[in-house]
């Protein structure tokens, strides 16, 4: 019989994560102004999702298309994304605006400051050590979800949703969760 992690350790790090949930959800939302998927969809159309489709981003922040359509209305209305044509002319592609991705950053950065202060204590050594097991831990969940999309089981949201790609490293192959989506 396989020995189970210390019930503990579960425990906490339960908590731990739960309270970071709320605390970025919390500041995202705040800084958007708006609630549920739309902090994410901000983030996500500036970061990797500019020019794609309704499809793409429910996938993306895990709703349902008509979800996405109702999210994506109340984006144009606060002149926050436009609706452009396609690459094949029955689709649509949803673009930031200036204005959008203004408000994007916002969230981003308000993501940041919720995950610092819950980082504080830290030192340079435990900031470091704890740097290790989360790019393990992020190459573990990513590696979860990339073999229940291998059997049609799709997790609701993609984890990097509200990532910053320039801060965990993608752009220069750093990234453990496109490392490990690549199969590197």
């Amino acid at each position: 019989m396989a020995q189970r992690t210390d019930p503990r350790l579960v425990n906490l790090v339960g908590a731990w994560t739960l309270g970071m949930a709320d605390a970025i959800k919390d500041a995202t939302e705040a800084a958007a102004g708006m609630t549920g998927a739309a902090p994410a969809a901000l983030v996500a159309l500036r970061e990797f999702l500019g020019g794609r489709t309704t499809e793409d981003l429910a996938q993306a922040v895990g709703i349902t298309h008509s979800g996405a359509v109702r999210l994506i209305n109340r984006l144009v209305e606060a002149g926050l994304v436009e609706r452009r044509p396609g690459p094949d002319g029955r689709s649509g592609s949803i673009v930031l605006t200036a204005r959008g991705r203004a408000l994007s950053r916002k969230v981003g950065g308000s993501r940041a400051e919720a995950i610092e202060a819950a980082l504080e204590g830290l030192d340079g050594d435990d900031g470091q050590a704890l740097l290790r097991l989360v790019e393990g831990l992020t190459a573990g969940i990513t590696l979860s979800r990339v073999r229940a999309r291998a059997r049609h089981d799709e997790p609701a949201a993609w984890l990097c949703r509200l990532c910053d790609f320039g801060a965990c490293g993608r752009p220069e192959g750093r990234c453990p969760a496109a490392s490990t989506a690549r199969g590197e």
